[in-house]
């Protein structure tokens, strides 16, 4: 009998969506599947910020448990949650094409911009872009899946919320009250979904081989190795967008203080040809730029 594929996924809206992708396109190609949701760590505590829990992986770590132990086959991911070291016996197999990688801005009211105003997010990243830009804000954080961070924003008082615009797609939940901001740096590999295999499932790997698209594997990759060489947890304030464009990468990087008042940042282009250890270089320049300093700082900070 051919092998059932035992797909594991988060049991959020947004992540059963990204499952049933992967579920389809296998069941497409002639595979039998199962889904197996799996509540995350990061699901269920959400009265803290997530740098506080410090679990390196938090939204991953269940699955990859249930990997290791045979619960599950393969892991559906959305790719800016997953840690650059992947756990022993672990693989990534399959990036999808990815999705739009804008963040945008759920709001009540945009008058808010040019005064004081009060902005919800739970990422660090967003946070330190939204107070470099905007210095007189007030951020607070905001956690849960994405219909409760809607709702809590329509129970508050906040002036607005921020997003990742593919996530609110997806499930079909993006309100008409937005705006792009086509200004903010998003997460190494946002709107892209991965999928993970065991490295000596030859059945299951060589069918999710099927699914990866090339020009999203490169761009992602690039962005990760960014993310990677400048030692950032998914959690730190660093943002990286890489786009082919024709044979060439574009690629712009950033990093900020925690406070957002200091902003180390690099646009740089390459041939696809030469893309190699791109992501690294890039870091490596912002390392020398005073990254270094400012990844200690950061990392000192977050202990406390």
């Amino acid at each position: 009998m051919e092998k059932v594929i035992k797909i594991g996924t988060r049991d959020s809206d947004l992540a059963l969506f990204q499952a049933k992708t992967v579920q389809k396109k296998l069941t497409d190609l002639g595979y039998q599947t199962e889904l197996i949701p799996v509540k995350s760590t990061g699901d269920i505590v959400l009265d803290k910020p997530l740098y506080e829990l410090g679990i390196t992986g938090i939204f991953t770590k269940t699955l990859d448990v249930a990997m290791l132990n045979g619960t599950v086959d393969i892991a559906v991911h959305s790719m800016k949650d997953v840690p650059t070291l992947l756990p022993k016996g672990i693989q990534q197999t399959a990036v999808l094409k990815r999705a739009s990688t804008l963040d945008i801005l759920v709001h009540k009211r945009l008058s808010f911009l040019e005064n004081t105003g009060t902005i919800a997010t739970g990422s660090l990243r967003r946070k330190a872009q939204w107070l470099n830009k905007y210095p007189k804000h007030q951020v607070v954080d905001l956690r849960g899946n994405v219909n409760l961070r809607l709702q809590k924003l329509e129970d508050n008082t906040w002036d607005g919320a921020i997003f990742a615009k593919a996530g609110l797609e997806r499930i079909e939940v993006l309100p008409k009250n937005y705006i792009n901001l086509d200004w903010m740096i998003p997460a190494p590999a946002q709107g892209a979904m991965v999928v993970h295999t065991m490295m000596n499932d030859n059945f299951c790997t060589e069918a999710l081989q099927k699914l990866n698209d090339k020009d999203t594997d490169i761009c992602t990759t690039i962005e990760r190795d960014f993310l990677r060489t400048l030692e950032g947890g998914c959690t730190a304030p660093i943002g990286a967008l890489a786009i082919i464009e024709k044979n060439e990468v574009l690629f712009k990087g950033v990093l900020f203080s925690l406070d957002g008042s200091r902003k180390i940042e690099i646009n740089k282009s390459i041939s696809l040809d030469n893309k190699t250890n791109f992501g690294a270089i890039c870091a490596r320049e912002i390392l020398e730029n005073g990254g270094i300093d400012l990844m200690k700082e950061i990392k000192d900070k977050m202990k406390r």
